[in-house]
């Protein structure tokens, strides 16, 4: 998108955003004392003051929308997500921090700042690259071999509170992946060896790129079986009371601040986009009655 298009783009959202907020307002007051309030999960990528790319983010940007959430919702794990859409009630918007991929300028200011600030963060790795240091392909082929956590860097988060999520042993595309074998090793054997190197149980999986056709429903039954609390996919989406809870729904932490708080006030029109969506993953016949 050009610098002009991105710009009016921009401006259309402010405006739409700005003359719903009296409705959103009253309407997300509403669901809130009828318990229907939703929970909600970010994930980012990479914060960092260099090399930009498409999955980055500032530090001053990531900074002040932690302290924006920090404000107006329930910072919360993603296991009190899942007891909250159990329970069938919450009665207070809630967000939960993910981040996706393992970069290791996020421990020079991302993760110590959620520490410092106690706000809990599930940090999902692919194994591969975190075990033998190498950055992601995809890093190398756009001439940015960009620098991936060490073992030693998350054994210390993990001492601090970070919880270590699976992220795939290869960064794997699952919804192209057909062999049984080929998937138990992404899913299974990234958190075996995440447990070994780390020292900590890892009990949550998410799918990389995470967009519908990124998923896969013996990935699904897979994880389940295997004794991961849950799943997150990524292609946006809200967790409301009563869903099921072992598919975690997220949202792309966007960079501009007025496409964080359109989706995070709850865009009635991302709503039914995301329902579309949804079809087919809670019908496996392994899933059903989870959460």
């Amino acid at each position: 998108m050009s610098g002009i298009a991105s710009h009016i783009s921009h401006l259309v959202l402010g405006t739409y955003y700005c003359c719903a907020w009296p409705h959103r307002c009253r309407r997300n007051a509403a669901a809130a004392r009828a318990g229907r309030a939703p929970a909600m999960i970010l994930f980012y990528h990479r914060v960092a003051d260099h090399t930009p790319n498409g999955w980055s983010m500032s530090t001053a940007t990531f900074e002040r929308q932690i302290r924006w959430l920090s404000r107006h919702f329930d910072l919360i794990s993603l296991e009190q997500t899942q007891r909250r859409m159990e329970a069938g009630w919450n009665d207070r918007p809630s967000v939960a921090i993910t981040f996706d991929d393992g970069y290791a300028e996020n421990c020079t200011t991302a993760l110590p700042l959620l520490v410092e600030l106690k706000i809990p963060v599930t940090y999902f790795v692919a194994s591969r690259y975190i075990l033998e240091e190498r950055p992601f392909p995809h890093d190398v082929a756009a001439g940015r071999p960009l620098p991936t956590n060490t073992v030693d860097q998350l054994r210390q988060f993990v001492k601090a509170g970070v919880e270590i999520g699976a992220h795939t042993r290869t960064h794997a595309d699952l919804g192209a992946t057909c062999s049984s074998d080929a998937l138990y090793d992404e899913v299974v054997g990234c958190r075996e060896e995440l447990e070994e190197a780390l020292q900590t149980p890892v009990s949550y999986f998410s799918f990389p790129y995470g967009l519908p056709q990124h998923l896969s429903s013996e990935a699904f039954s897979m994880a389940r079986h295997a004794g991961y609390a849950g799943v997150c996919s990524a292609y946006g989406g809200y967790n409301f009371p009563g869903d099921h809870a072992f598919h975690l729904q997220r949202i792309h932490a966007d960079p501009e601040m007025v496409r964080l708080k359109n989706w995070l006030t709850v865009d009635p029109r991302k709503v039914g986009m995301v329902r579309q969506y949804r079809a087919g993953y809670e019908s496996i016949p392994e899933l059903t009655g989870v959460g």
